[in-house]
């Protein structure tokens, strides 16, 4: 996941980031390990896999209105347990992108996940949002889920309730029930929401003025990176929530999927500004 490893980077460039996966033999493989070598991620993992080209989404969005992605899966959906050195001396391991990824999907994931568990180390992991009955591949791999971190859309199909505002916390706890071990955190354009061994909360978003947002494509991810943050430095569950939600809200402000972010007290004194909505 170029854009959450870019974003932790930017975050706090002293944690140390691996990117591991696989791109194609290809002019845009070459681009993407050097855009994530450039921001300070360590490359020596990522696998070139000659046979097939590296990944890409194009994503379709009209102002005001959803977006939707078309994706070539090429490279990423080779790339499996085989891929992955559980020797790095990293303490979480984020496994993004399931059903996108065939092997993941197809069995890789859950061994992936539990042989890092078997190391001792966290894991965490994402979805992608699609209208499908697919969400059921990855039902298995919750019990070896530390954290995860997931918009509603994605929160509903895996539990099979509908993402209402009054069903969240009912998702978020049929989630939990299903094996993650930590945290369960959803986001939502209005809130965050997470339900823990210490209970279940959500936190608003920030209030944003009008005209702030060139670029909503990102948000999520940068919302994931600034979870993922949180939870590497052991911040309370509301800390983690209102940290997320306004790495969010600086992605926003640019077109891009990066270039919005900064460092943590540049993102926290910015942010400082803002009120939250009202939920």
């Amino acid at each position: 996941m170029p854009n959450v490893g870019i974003d932790i980077k930017k975050i706090d460039g002293d944690v140390p980031v691996y990117a591991c996966g696989k791109v194609g033999k290809d002019d845009e493989g070459v681009f993407v390990i050097n855009t994530l070598s450039q921001n300070g991620l360590d490359v020596s993992e990522l696998k070139t896999e000659p046979n097939f080209g590296t990944s890409f989404t194009d994503v379709m969005s009209v102002a005001g209105g959803e977006r939707t992605f078309f994706t070539y899966a090429g490279a990423s959906a080779q790339f499996g347990i085989a891929d992955v050195n559980f020797d790095l001396p990293v303490k979480m391991l984020h496994l993004g992108y399931f059903l996108l990824l065939d092997k993941v999907d197809n069995g890789d994931g859950l061994k992936i996940l539990k042989a890092a568990k078997e190391r001792g180390i966290k894991t965490s992991i994402d979805l992608v949002s699609e209208n499908t009955d697919r969400y059921s591949l990855v039902a298995p791999c919750l019990e070896y889920t530390d954290n995860l971190i997931i918009n509603e859309i994605e929160a509903g199909k895996l539990a099979g309730i509908s993402p209402e505002r009054k069903n969240i916390r009912k998702i978020a706890e049929t989630l939990k029930e299903k094996g993650v071990k930590e945290r369960v955190i959803i986001h939502l354009p209005e809130f965050g929401a997470c339900l823990s061994e210490n209970g279940y909360m959500e936190i608003p978003s920030l209030s944003l003025p009008k005209g702030y947002v060139k670029g909503s494509t990102g948000a999520g991810d940068a919302f994931c990176a600034g979870a993922l943050y949180g939870i590497y430095k052991d911040f309370s569950d509301k800390q983690i929530l209102e940290f997320a939600s306004q790495v969010a809200a600086v992605s926003l402000r640019a077109a891009d999927s990066v270039s919005g972010l900064c460092g943590y007290k540049e993102i926290t004194e910015f942010c400082s500004q803002f009120k939250r909505r009202e939920l």
